[in-house]
């Protein structure tokens, strides 16, 4: 049985949630946001409540009903209060600003390394060495993230590079005489 999918996803007073043919659509501060949803799967709202169980008694559907309850609950969460990631640059040199519609990063490189912010995601550099992704869609959010971590990931030695808030680079000890 899916421990994730049983619960129901409670919906917030600001938002409002709508199933038409196989398509969730979730309207809130943020936006809108929709996701298909497979025939495996019953999706129901009633009483400020979206619940999820599978159509069927097969393994694909038990599979999809707590993948489907994820994504049902992203798309409230995602327009009500959204989703942030934080990302640390650690490096001496390395740094980040945003510059009208574009985020530029010092990496080490010969040249500055520019990043077109898409529709929808904001980000900000309180400081130097930190950016904040934020924006409605989770998925769109940590793809970002990874893309802009991938420019120059965290080596394990000096600990240099690009990484997420909460990550912990294995450090490596160095050569020795």
């Amino acid at each position: 049985m899916s421990r994730v999918g049983k619960h129901p996803v409670a919906i917030p007073a600001n938002v409002t949630v709508e199933i038409a043919n196989d398509t969730v659509t979730a309207k809130g501060k943020l936006g809108t946001l929709s996701a298909r949803i497979t025939s495996d799967v019953e999706v129901t709202v009633a009483d400020n409540i979206v619940s999820v169980r599978p159509a069927r008694e097969t393994q694909k559907a038990r599979a999809m009903w707590g993948t489907t309850r994820a994504l049902v609950s992203n798309l409230v969460t995602g327009v009500s209060t959204g989703f942030t990631v934080n990302l640390e640059i650690n490096g001496v040199g390395y740094r980040a600003a945003v510059e009208g519609k574009d985020l530029v990063l010092s990496l080490g490189f010969s040249h500055p390394v520019r990043y077109p912010i898409p529709e929808g995601i904001s980000m900000k550099c309180e400081r130097p060495t930190a950016i904040e992704i934020s924006g409605a869609d989770k998925q769109r959010v940590g793809q970002i993230a990874a893309e802009i971590r991938a420019f120059r990931p965290p080596e394990p030695f000096k600990g240099k590079g690009v990484k997420y808030a909460t990550e912990t680079v294995l450090r490596k000890e160095g050569k020795k005489k």
